[in-house]
C-alpha cells in the first residue's frame, strides 16, 4: 500500500518541475556586480539566459562585442542578446543543472548550476572541477 500512497506525491513533483521552469522563463535578473541584466527563457526543452542590456553599474567603456572570445570568428558578436547561460534542466529540488555559463569579460565557459533562493534571489554558480563559486543575482525591475 505504501508505494501506491507515494505515487500521487511523486507524480505531483514530476509534473511541477516543468511548471516551475516556466515560472522563471521571462524573468529578468541583475548580475551580482550590477553590470548586466539577464533574461531567463526556454531554449528548446532547456533553460537559458541572455544578456538583454547593461545594468546600472555597467562600465561605460566596456567592449560591446565579445572581444575576449577564444574563437576569433565570434569576437565581433554583440554582448547584448548573447546567451551566457545555456543547457539547463530543472530538477525536482528546484535546482537547474547540466548547463554552462559564459563569462564574456574573460572569454571563458564554466560548468554551472542555479537555483531560486527563498528570499526571491537567484543563486548562480560557476564551477571548475569540484570547486564552485557562487554569486547572487537580484530581480531586475
Amino acid at each position: 500500500m505504501k508505494p501506491i500512497a507515494l505515487a500521487p506525491a511523486l507524480l505531483t513533483i514530476l509534473l511541477a518541475t516543468p511548471s516551475f521552469a516556466a515560472e522563471l522563463h521571462g524573468t529578468r535578473w541583475l548580475t551580482a556586480n550590477g553590470s548586466g541584466i539577464i533574461r531567463l527563457e526556454a531554449c528548446g526543452n532547456k533553460t537559458c539566459g541572455r544578456i538583454v542590456g547593461p545594468g546600472p553599474k555597467a562600465d561605460k567603456n566596456a567592449p560591446t562585442t565579445d572581444t575576449k572570445n577564444p574563437d576569433p570568428k565570434l569576437r565581433s558578436r554583440s554582448i547584448v542578446g548573447m546567451a551566457i547561460l545555456t543547457g539547463f534542466t530543472a530538477q525536482t529540488d528546484g535546482k537547474y543543472t547540466g548547463g554552462q555559463i559564459y563569462d564574456p569579460t574573460e572569454g571563458k565557459l564554466y560548468r554551472s548550476e542555479f537555483r531560486m533562493k527563498r528570499d526571491g534571489k537567484l543563486e548562480v554558480k560557476g564551477c571548475v572541477g569540484p570547486i564552485c563559486i557562487g554569486q547572487t543575482w537580484t530581480p531586475a525591475s
